[in-house]
């Protein structure tokens, strides 16, 4: 009989042993970590234990701290530290491990990471510690990915998301998954077998049917995520555009907080894109301050608009600077802004409007009534109006709380795996309508499979691996 489980290999686990500062230098507190089969052998080499304990750390119970000294190898000290113990496999890795807190000077941390590697230690590779996590079990791929997003976590948002990826919200989601298709995938394969009986059915055809249009909602509801997902890992781009000397650079150097851009009376000063992010209410934006768009024999300055029209596209979000003192020189950009935003959130900015009396306000916001959209009265020289600006941002962001949603996709990898997915498992639900053969469909859903598992890296190969775990930081 045909072995119906399916099977994925992961990449041999190393057998050397590694070592690296887990913590950047500079501190008052370092620490130094090693992992491997020679961890214990290595570890005594370098260390000896106070006085009052004078036990190896060979001997130490797991999860056990003691004081010492961290020796060079002619017996002197190097700096009192506190070695941690870690059996396998209830470590970080799933190996022995031992983690030095030593004094956070980076020339001691250096030494001590010398130390260890001359002991027989080799120096980790970027992402090496994780990597051993996975491929020993502890985590799966998903959750390996989560670590570097969580380390590179900026906001509230993103690190919320992060965390929930981490403690394995969407591996269940995606084991849920699996666990069906791995159900009836076998129950197909089984009827191959006994194939001379035609009239033996162990899988219930419009059971599987259902569920694979369950499995495509779901996956469709997933893959839906990502682009709020992007936006909280990523930062939301928000351009800032509209005609020149209507108070972009100045706007943008508010927000940040810092002068990132030039602010002149002269037209046409923004040539090129300038870009940086700032944090509100939890939330990362991005804002892309954008050459003032008007007609222009400049040929520099018109690939600078054309890059603004660009950045327009591209972002989710859109402030159009208006200059409330002159709203004539906006007429000739409505129907451009009208037609490049149609499916963005668009808001109105009419700049320097502290001077502007009752009657000045209601004609401006006459002028500008066929925009079915936020609109805000603002000065950007003065502050008046942003604290405003900034609430709506977030709320117009539509950015939904990151603990209301289970799971938020944010890893394009993770992305891609499940559109694939999507696609195999919505040709089994017209091939089980049209009675096509069992093997057809039970091959369907094994590429369905295939993706989803490559999502927990249980299909990946080395090259991808290599991949992700070399954008991580040395020591994690």
């Amino acid at each position: 009989m045909m072995n119906h489980t399916l099977h994925f290999e992961k990449s041999v686990n190393h057998t050397d042993t590694i070592c690296a500062a887990a913590t950047p230098p500079g501190g008052a507190i370092g620490v130094v970590r090693l992992s491997g089969p020679d961890t214990f052998l290595i570890a005594d080499d370098i260390f000896q234990s106070a006085k009052v304990c004078r036990k190896a750390l060979a001997a130490q119970d797991g999860y056990t701290l003691t004081l010492g000294k961290a020796l060079r190898k002619d017996g002197s000290c190097l700096d009192e530290v506190v070695a941690a113990v870690y059996r396998a496999p209830h470590s970080y890795t799933g190996e022995d491990a031992v983690e030095f807190f030593c004094h956070g000077s980076a020339y001691i941390m250096r030494e001590l990471t010398a130390r260890l590697i001359e002991a027989g230690a080799r120096m980790a590779h970027p992402g090496e510690f994780t990597q051993r996590a996975f491929l020993n079990g502890k985590m799966d791929l998903s959750q390996a990915e989560a670590v570097a997003d969580l380390i590179a976590a900026d906001s509230r948002a993103a690190h919320r998301v992060a965390i929930q990826q981490l403690r394995g919200g969407f591996s269940r989601e995606l084991a849920g998954l699996r666990e069906k298709l791995l159900h009836f995938v076998s129950l197909m394969e089984l009827e191959l077998d006994f194939s001379d009986h035609e009239d033996l059915v162990f899988a219930d055809r419009s059971e599987l049917l259902t569920l694979a249009q369950g499995i495509d909602r779901k996956l469709g509801e997933l893959a839906a995520t990502f682009r709020t997902g992007n936006a909280i890992k990523n930062g939301i781009p928000v351009a800032i555009v509209g005609e020149t000397n209507a108070g972009k650079s100045t706007l943008l150097n508010v927000l940040l907080g810092e002068e990132k851009a030039i602010v002149s009376d002269i037209h046409g000063t923004t040539r090129d894109v300038i870009e940086d992010t700032v944090v509100i209410d939890g939330l990362t934006f991005r804002f892309i301050d954008t050459a003032g768009l008007r007609k222009t024999a400049d040929q520099i300055e018109s690939i600078g608009i054309s890059r603004a029209y660009a950045k327009m596209d591209q972002a989710d979000m859109v402030l159009w600077m208006i200059d409330s003192m002159d709203i004539s020189k906006a007429d000739t950009l409505k129907t451009e802004i009208r037609r490049r935003t149609a499916d963005k959130e668009l808001i109105l900015l009419f700049n320097k409007s502290e001077s502007l009396t009752g009657p000045q306000r209601k004609a401006v916001t006459a002028a500008f009534s066929d925009f079915a959209c936020p609109q805000l009265f603002i000065s950007a020289r003065s502050g008046q109006g942003l604290d405003a600006l900034r609430a709506l941002l977030v709320r117009e962001s539509r950015i939904p709380d990151a603990t209301a949603n289970p799971v938020i996709i944010t890893n394009v990898r993770h992305y891609d795996c499940l559109l694939r997915a999507r696609e195999a498992i919505q040709r089994v639900v017209p091939a089980l309508q049209s009675g096509v053969s069992g093997d057809l469909v039970s091959q369907d859903i094994r590429e369905c499979l295939y993706h989803l598992s490559d999502i927990a890296g249980e299909v990946t190969t080395d090259d991808v691996l290599s991949t992700i775990f070399r954008n991580f930081c040395i020591g994690k």
